[in-house]
């Protein structure tokens, strides 16, 4: 099957920062592309540096490049215990500085945008399919990705089209799960939020 008639999913993780000197979300997100998890789509993988004025660029642009069906934002978070499925993202509050020492502009993701975007994917479904699954995999959702890059980044693909974008949070490598488990969870809600999106496509098509 050539790549034109695959569904296009575009899977990002971050560059390092702070203590995160390997970062777990791009290992995991390199991880399904090494492993071929994916291997009847069309998949994408891009590192984003840890930059408020790049994701303010590069998450734009990729969306206008690639036209994915799907696009999946990975970052990892050391609070993180199990893959964790964010529902909304936030516009202000972006105190933290970014790995050049800077914050956005009036700290916020779009200024007079809405104060928070809720993803059109039912994160909860998506965490009850990974925790039914057969392998050693937890997940959960949340509602509060962090109001750093990985909240920021969610933000910006939620302005673009909130239907069809996801953030998922992992915890660093190890702690408690592989760079293999990682690919695996990864790949495994994946294919739940394309089959979701199939579903919601069916149900407009009958209406």
């Amino acid at each position: 099957m050539g790549s034109e008639n695959r569904p296009s999913v575009l899977i990002t993780g971050f560059g390092p920062f702070g203590e995160h000197s390997i970062n777990a979300s791009w290992i995991a997100v390199q991880n399904v592309k090494k492993r071929n998890l994916l291997a009847d789509l069309d998949v994408h993988i891009q590192e984003i540096p840890v930059d408020y004025q790049e994701v303010s660029q590069v998450v734009p642009a990729l969306w206008k490049q690639k036209n994915p069906q799907l696009v999946v934002h990975v970052g990892v978070s050391g609070l993180a215990n199990k893959i964790t499925l964010e529902q909304q993202g936030h516009n202000a509050g972006y105190h933290r500085k970014d790995v050049k020492g800077q914050t956005p502009p009036k700290e916020c993701c779009r200024e007079e945008g809405e104060e928070c975007l809720s993803a059109g994917i039912d994160m909860s479904r998506i965490s009850e399919e990974i925790n039914k699954a057969e392998n050693e995999l937890q997940a959960e959702v949340s509602h509060d990705a962090g109001r750093y890059l990985c909240d920021f980044s969610f933000y910006v693909s939620l302005s673009i089209d909130k239907s069809r974008c996801a953030f998922i949070h992992v915890p660093p490598l190890n702690q408690p799960y592989t760079e293999d488990q990682l690919g695996e969870g990864l790949a495994l809600a994946i294919r739940a939020m394309l089959r979701q999106l199939s579903e919601q496509r069916d149900s407009n098509k009958a209406l």
